[in-house]
């Protein structure tokens, strides 16, 4: 896991992997935020509505309402929208950007493996879609227990660690491995799997690093699935397979 951590970081810095750094973050911070301009009108409308109809201006008045409404619309976007760009911007990175960095990094590294092609682009595509809508039901089922203290500090490594975990291991195996290996794996695999996942979702708490994060996670996802789908074809006793460096 470490050496598919360190490999990564390698990799990071090769100029076609840097040019796929920043645009799913800023797609998913235009997109949310586009979408919370113009609708933040409608939305703080909508709640002075339904605080009507349990008839609270006759209480509070209509000014302390209105207060009340835009900032628990601004709570809430406090608390919802940096889960929903950072779930989009994995979206984005696992859909169009995990594609090239997989044939980059089998082709130059891992060009002994075979590929045979146990998934495919719309079983891809309908996984990140799937798991970014439980991850984001999740976030919202899981807030409350924000308010204790401790769970407000580990349930954001747990649930980035799980949709780390199910975004980029599919799409890390998806072309090389056959269906049948991809279950085994999962299985031998599993908890190293979504231990590499809270690995990197520690990272993305990290200010700054959050950046650069998705296409990073990307790549150590690839790099230690490559490597546990080699031991897995190889004897059990034979030596580990290691990427071959340039």
């Amino acid at each position: 896991m470490l050496e598919a951590l360190n490999a990564a970081a390698r990799d990071f810095f090769r100029p076609r992997m840097l040019g796929l750094v920043l645009w799913p973050l800023l797609g998913s911070l235009l997109l949310w935020g586009g979408l919370l301009y113009y609708f933040w009108h409608s939305l703080a409308q909508w709640l002075q509505h339904l605080a009507a109809v349990w008839y609270l201006p006759r209480w509070v008045g209509e000014a302390v309402l209105r207060w009340l409404s835009q900032f628990g619309l601004a709570l809430a976007a406090l608390l919802m929208v940096p889960a929903l760009v950072h779930g989009t911007a994995l979206l984005i990175t696992a859909i169009v950007a995990m594609p090239v960095m997989v044939r980059e990094v089998t082709r130059r590294d891992y060009p002994q493996l075979e590929a045979r092609h146990g998934g495919s682009f719309a079983g891809a595509t309908w996984n990140a879609l799937a798991s970014t809508f439980a991850y984001l039901l999740l976030w919202l089922l899981t807030l409350p227990l924000w308010l204790l203290g401790f769970p407000a500090a580990v349930l954001p490594v747990l649930l980035n660690g799980w949709l780390n975990d199910r975004l980029f291991r599919y799409d890390a195996l998806s072309g090389h491995a056959s269906r049948e290996e991809y279950r085994l794996l999962s299985r031998r695999a599993g908890g190293r799997f979504f231990l590499l996942g809270c690995i990197a979702a520690a990272i993305q708490l990290v200010p700054l690093l959050n950046l650069i994060t998705p296409v990073y996670s990307g790549l150590s996802f690839i790099h230690f699935a490559c490597t546990e789908l080699a031991r897995l074809r190889l004897a059990p006793a034979a030596a580990p397979v290691r990427p071959r460096r340039i």
